[in-house]
């Protein structure tokens, strides 16, 4: 039997020849990244840690950027087109009008939607004769990409884990081993960054800002060695619009297009994915979809933090970046959405905030862990758990369209599975999962530039 509108076709053509890259379409223009002097970081600069092909499309103001038919091929053989579907028992089980939707990137080989670009940067630093690839990781989604990437070009890859996921989720750890990458959790002994802060706390859970000024350090040191980074830049995030892309050609083949766009954000990459292609939309003034922005209450920087220029890392490596920040210094508690314990938002994304298109909305950990037990018991997929930050507000929006009776359509990023994130159903099956949120977040240190 076959129900309409179940689920969108796959077929290859649904996967775009191009990559959609948001700069010329934002409402107000980027601001520059720039040095702790205030000077502008020149495009030379960036080529320290990446290479010229991914520094070119970082600061590129072409709207669509070709994807190379190599890495398309490729983007195929992993799985591409990735299904959407709709929830149709989750429709029953809430009682609600609204039809929900979910891209689900959960099908691809590391489990996540992070082998988009990962695949991407790898191809390019093959191009230019890198040979080995640093990079950071939270709960391992973007580090198990980055491994297989690295594989699949012949690179050599050093990641650098966030210490207290290394120690939740080992099951991470040896997918990315298993790939062939090396794995150090951090802070560690390896950098000058980590033991600076061994040394003042031995026992220091880690962050990504931590493991990013590791990882930056690491490359900086290593002439045959180029950076990679998973989210937050203009280059990563324009990666991920496949999956918006994607999204819109099989709502258009089911007659569907979304009243409500949601996703969870940590630095950006999943969120931008999706719903950049939307946005492109209500931008030129074709559309009124609202778009809504998920974060922790532990890692508040949308909803608590300050617009402002702040560095990528803890170390202070990284240029500044204009971003909605709660501080580079800023230690996240150990929540089990280890990708999304993140400083700083994209900048391109913190205009879009900033401007009212984007609305950013945070969850405590317990709300998240109970909308994600609830999905899986309907609809049989166990999402990571920034992935449930998402379902957690699509379930919302379903409700609030159930008292309202209004018969709206439901887009989230369902952005990967969580069969290896299973440490926090179990504290939460056993009553055991804490909140956490900072008390009071201090901004005073940052530069003050404009």
């Amino acid at each position: 039997m076959v129900i309409q509108g179940l689920r969108a076709p796959q077929t290859e053509d649904i996967l775009p020849d191009k990559w959609y890259n948001i700069l010329p379409d934002l409402p107000e223009p980027l601001p520059p990244p720039r040095n702790p002097d205030g000077s502008i970081v020149s495009p030379k600069e960036l080529e320290a840690i990446f290479p010229r092909s991914l520094v070119e499309q970082e600061i590129s103001t072409e709207r669509w950027i070709e994807i190379p038919e190599e890495l398309r091929t490729i983007y195929l053989e992993l799985g591409r087109p990735t299904p959407l579907l709709r929830a149709r028992r989750l429709e029953e089980a809430l009682g609600t009008p609204a039809k929900i939707y979910f891209k689900y990137e959960g099908v691809l080989p590391t489990g996540s939607h992070k082998i988009n670009t990962a695949l991407a940067q790898a191809y390019y630093n093959k191009l230019e004769g890198t040979k080995r690839l640093t990079t950071e990781t939270g709960a391992g989604q973007w580090g198990s990409a980055l491994a297989l990437a690295g594989a699949m070009f012949g690179l050599k890859v050093r990641v650098y884990m966030v210490r207290v996921s290394y120690e939740q989720k080992p099951y991470r750890r040896i997918v990315m081993q298993t790939y062939g990458a090396e794995v150090v959790p951090s802070p560690s002994p390896y950098t000058e960054a980590g033991r600076r802060i061994l040394e003042q706390d031995p026992d220091n859970p880690g962050s990504l800002g931590i493991a990013i000024s590791e990882a930056i350090e690491d490359a900086l040191k290593n002439p045959d060695t180029k950076y990679s980074l998973g989210s937050v830049l203009n280059h990563v995030l324009l990666h991920q619009t496949i999956i918006g892309l994607e999204a819109k050609r099989q709502l258009e083949a089911l007659g569907e297009y979304p009243d409500v766009v949601i996703g969870a954000v940590g630095g950006g990459s999943n969120y931008a994915g999706l719903a950049y292609p939307f946005i492109y939309d209500r931008l030129r003034g074709k559309s009124e979809t609202r778009f809504i922005a998920v974060e922790p209450r532990a890692a508040p920087s949308m909803t608590r933090g300050e617009y402002r220029y702040d560095f990528g890392d803890t170390a202070g490596m990284t240029p500044l970046l204009k971003m909605h920040t709660i501080g580079h210094r800023f230690v996240p508690p150990p929540i089990h959405a280890g990708g999304l314990r993140y400083h700083g938002v994209a900048p391109t994304l913190s205009i879009l905030v900033n401007n009212g298109i984007v609305e950013p909305v945070a969850y405590r950990q317990t709300e998240i862990f109970e909308a994600a037990t609830f999905f899986a018991r309907t609809e049989g997929i166990i999402p990571a758990p920034e992935s449930a930050h998402a379902v957690k507000a699509a379930i919302d929006a379903a409700l609030e369209a159930k008292k309202r009776n209004e018969k709206i359509t439901i887009l989230f990023n369902l952005s990967g599975h969580g069969l290896l994130d299973l440490k926090g159903y179990q504290d939460y099956l056993e009553g055991k999962l804490r909140d956490a949120e900072p008390e009071k977040i201090d901004l005073s240190y940052l530069p003050k530039l404009e």
